[in-house]
């Protein structure tokens, strides 16, 4: 079964997070996505104040870009989460937009190298390893957890490149793709983490998580376009969707279809109303979608 998620925008101020959450929870909605955008609101801290004020919803970080991070740090951070929220939480780690990182001095030659050791050291320390390493970025001398959640969490990875997908395929236990991956785009990132899990003896599953530019009521098609321009794209039938919800249903299960376990739809940064935005996509577009 598809899950279907929504993405609370950091374009809004983090007093809104709470109205949102609050309305996903009471909805049904199954997941609310937020981002740890540069420099615009902590990953960490929105979601525990997510899953603080609901009771089911799941709370999904993508991404938390480790160049910020000490691996022990966001270990630490995952576990108290993870044993607060008992299977609430899902997060995903990326090596940032180097721009990004440039500019808090916190940019590193090898941007693959330092995701990898990150994503290692963080599944073990997750697993309740004690790890001693002494990588090119991460080292650790004789660290584990004092309190690590009571089973091993899945540890997803954010890529776009065909190193970073092979890469997640290899060493996390899921991907996250953002929203300028097309359907067709969909397909060949699965191919590439297969190479990657075949490369790593993965066998277990990985899920894939899509992110889907989405626009629903007066204006929608506006909105969509103007979002897409921003960001220098063009082709609003193949990254996003504006519409009602049989329309965004079929734009989902199209990405369901070429390989996405969870689609994530990303309101634009201009979106009138969020609440509304969140009762959409679960009491709207989840009955549409299998």
């Amino acid at each position: 079964m598809t899950t279907l998620g929504v993405v609370f925008r950091p374009q809004l101020p983090p007093e809104r997070l709470r109205d949102m959450a609050r309305a996903a929870d009471a909805a049904g909605l199954e997941e609310l996505w937020l981002w740890e955008d540069c420099f615009l609101e902590s990953g960490i801290a929105t979601a525990a104040a997510a899953l603080a004020w609901t009771e089911r919803l799941c709370v999904g970080v993508g991404l938390l870009p480790v160049p910020l991070r000490n691996a022990a740090l966001t270990s630490m951070e995952a576990a108290t989460l993870l044993r607060l929220f008992p299977g609430r939480i899902k997060l995903a780690l990326g090596h940032g937009v180097q721009d990004w990182m440039g500019q808090v001095g916190a940019r590193v030659e090898s941007p693959l190298t330092l995701l990898r050791e990150h994503l290692l050291a963080t599944r073990a320390l997750l697993g309740g390893e004690r790890l001693t390493v002494e990588g090119r970025y991460v080292k650790l001398d004789g660290v584990a957890l004092d309190w690590p959640p009571p089973a091993a969490p899945p540890v997803l990875a954010g890529a776009r490149g065909p190193k970073s997908l092979r890469l997640s395929g290899e060493a996390a236990d899921g991907t996250v793709l953002d929203a300028s991956v097309p359907a067709d785009g969909v397909r060949r990132a699965r191919e590439l983490i297969d190479e990657g899990r075949a490369e790593g003896g993965r066998t277990g599953p990985h899920p894939v998580v899509v992110y889907l530019h989405t626009a629903t009521g007066p204006g929608a098609a506006d909105r969509l376009r103007g979002e897409l321009a921003g960001s220098r794209r063009e082709s609003v039938s193949e990254l996003g969707v504006a519409g009602d919800a049989g329309a965004v249903a079929k734009a989902v299960q199209r990405l369901v279809d070429a390989g996405a376990d969870t689609v994530v739809l990303q309101p634009t940064a201009d979106e009138p109303d969020p609440e509304g935005f969140v009762r959409f996509a679960a009491e709207e577009v989840r009955p549409l979608v299998p």
